[in-house]
């Protein structure tokens, strides 16, 4: 394909791709190898790791001292393969910018296909070509060095050049989720001072509040993926949802693939220091009152990839991902869109999950590993039980984002053949923190171990740092170089979170003899009741095990004697009769008595859950004040 100071945006995938080029054999990882190019040639203008600057940190956040240096790895070699000539994987973390990963894939494996949507593929070469003229095109509009630059995007290729194409020009991706309500994403604006925003043209009224407050909006459109048929039902689909058949085209409103492609602006390098520059806004925590915004830098999240690469023994430019974790979310964007970069892997990308469709996808594409969260896994063993699919490319299932059933989780590692392992992380660590052994048997159950150069431990809810040992349950808390900046303009919010460097999760855990930690529920959530403490997770989990029920959550109500009682809002599966006794028989057999419900409720509906599956407590916590438990949704 020519370039002609033209972007590439995609070529026709081909049929035989997953069988050539996602699981290579021997011949061709030689010929991988042999597509190395000199490392000035991933960019128009090459810029080196770490570029050296004496800017002042953005965002308020003060340059950090020395990290601990990792034990006999250097910096990585000015050429794409060592001395033996095989391609390398990055080695060091800490002088490189969040773009640097896709840059080092361009550079070691350029012909390796990076991403696939529909029926377009980029090699990394292009994609890091798109990127490039994407920040430049950004720069021709004057974003500098500091701006805030909203991503309200689903899982489209664009979002991985935008955003890399934002770091490039030193500005901050902000993250803004398309399942949020026009009114929160104007107050995310007003929060990060964002003025330049690149969003989906179906999500163009969800920006309607914040129009007057920005200089630049960017539009990207699935149509420009879609067959020719297909792009006419998109834009009946537009019209009806937008009520109008046009967007603004003016000097503040601009379609993203037109401008890649007309740009002759060269990309300028900037100076970046990825210990203290802020690279990523990401929303955390409840939409009332003012928002909080979790600042990472760009050492942040590069470390977090380089921690899931060393966790897969730094496999390289050998896996295929199917990525439909949603990118805007902490556990996407380090996952895949990072992760992904990291492991040289061929990300295979769909924009919302459909069950169906993401079978179809895995049996046509043989991913490698797979990024999911229960919900998702559950969804895929009740299509799976009914019709049966072949999905044993797959290597590794990794869960997050809530606790993972064993009973979801055999399941699934029946239906594919495959390892199943949960991990654990939150925003404010971009995110993960801990993961499952990949080479061993899983233990279901636990979140597994810490990911290299995390230090961990089980500290006094009530405050200070010292570690309280094996089985014993306190407040987790980690340290390591994936750990915040901190809350973007909030000092105070920030400084209670993290104590000399220990980030403290509000997630209450054990560790075994083993290393492995188990979490047990959240700090917020614990019910003590007549001074006794009782972990909702626990009383669940027990219930969710007794005949007929299909969903639970266990949640604290105030009493005047005991402080709180437990309270277990039930929902039964089809079919299944509603009996109390039963319940609490069941429960008197199982758990202490100052565990066990003192009132039960039966919802008629589905709990409320947000869009990784997690029951939304605070949400019970309001029903239940009103009285309405039993119409809980």
């Amino acid at each position: 394909m020519e370039r002609n100071g033209a972007a590439f945006m995609g070529r026709p995938v081909r049929r035989d791709l997953s069988r050539t080029t996602h699981k290579p054999d021997s011949l061709n990882r030689n010929r991988v190898m042999g597509d190395v190019l000199p490392v000035s040639n991933a960019d128009a203008i090459s810029q080196p790791a770490g570029t050296q600057g004496a800017a002042a940190a953005i965002g308020g956040f003060p340059r950090t001292g020395e990290l601990p240096a990792i034990g006999g790895v250097g910096l990585p070699a000015d050429s794409a393969s060592g001395a033996a000539g095989v391609v390398r994987a990055i080695e060091d973390y800490r002088e490189l910018p969040a773009f640097g990963l896709v840059r080092h894939a361009a550079e070691v494996i350029p012909h390796r296909v990076a991403v696939i949507y529909g029926e377009r593929s980029w090699t990394y070469e292009e994609l890091n070509y798109d990127i490039v003229r994407c920040a430049a095109l950004f720069q021709a509009y004057g974003i500098q060095p500091g701006d805030r630059v909203g991503l309200l995007l689903p899982n489209v290729p664009e979002f991985i050049v935008a955003a890399n194409a934002i770091w490039r020009a030193g500005a901050i991706a902000v993250a803004l989720s398309p399942l949020m309500a026009a009114e929160e994403i104007d107050k995310l604006v007003d929060c990060t001072g964002c003025q330049v925003i690149v969003t989906l043209d179906m999500l163009a009224h969800l920006l309607a509040p914040c129009q007057g407050k920005l200089k630049h909006t960017f539009y990207v459109s699935i149509r420009e993926h879609l067959p020719a048929l297909k792009q006419i039902g998109y834009l009946w689909m537009r019209g009806q949802r937008l009520g109008t058949w046009s967007l603004p085209s003016d000097d503040a409103h601009h379609w993203l693939r037109e401008g890649i492609a007309a740009t002759q602006r060269e990309w300028q390098p900037v100076p970046i220091e990825p210990r203290s520059d802020v690279a990523y806004i990401l929303p955390t925590g409840g939409t009332t009152g003012a928002p909080k915004a979790v600042a990472l830098s760009h050492q942040n999240m590069v470390a977090n990839a380089w921690q899931q690469l060393e966790w897969t023994r730094r496999r390289f430019a050998q896996d295929t991902m199917l990525a439909v974790l949603p990118f805007f979310h902490s556990y996407g964007m380090s996952a895949m869109v990072m992760g992904g970069a990291a492991m040289g892997a061929t990300l295979v990308v769909h924009h919302r999950f459909n069950v169906r469709q993401v079978i179809s996808l895995m049996v046509e594409h043989h991913p490698t590993v797979l990024h999911a969260v229960p919900a998702m896994l559950s969804a895929l063993n009740e299509r799976l039980d009914d019709y049966p699919a072949d999905l044993n490319s797959l290597d590794w299932v990794i869960s997050g984002g809530a606790s993972l059933d064993a009973e979801i989780a055999e399941t699934f590692a029946a239906h594919c053949g495959t390892l199943v392992v949960e991990g654990f992380g939150l925003s404010e660590a971009s995110p993960v923190t801990h993961v499952g052994d990949l080479f061993s048997e899983p233990r279901y159950g636990t979140i597994g171990l810490p990911l290299p150069e995390t230090q961990c431990r089980i500290v006094d809810p009530r405050g200070g740092l010292g570690d309280l040992g094996c089985g014993v349950v306190g407040e987790l808390i980690v340290r390591g170089p994936q750990v915040m900046l901190g809350y973007w303009q909030d000092p105070e919010r920030t400084a209670a979170t993290i104590e000399k460097g220990w980030l403290r999760t509000g997630d209450l855990a054990t560790r075994d003899p083993s290393g492995c930690y188990t979490i047990v529920g959240r700090k917020k959530d614990l019910i003590i009741t007549s001074g006794f403490n009782v972990y909702p997770v626990e009383v669940e989990a027990v219930l969710q095990a007794a005949p007929g029920v299909a969903e639970v959550a266990v949640i604290g109500q105030p009493d005047d004697q005991r402080g709180e009682i437990v309270t277990a809002i039930i929902v039964m599966k089809a079919g299944a009769q509603w009996d109390e006794e039963s319940l609490r028989e069941h429960c008197q057999e199982h758990l202490s008595k100052h565990k066990q419900p003192r009132q039960y409720e039966q919802s008629t509906r589905e709990l409320p859950k947000n869009f990784l599956g997690k029951v939304i407590r605070r949400k019970l916590r309001t029903v239940a004040a009103s009285g309405q438990l039993g119409e809980a949704s």
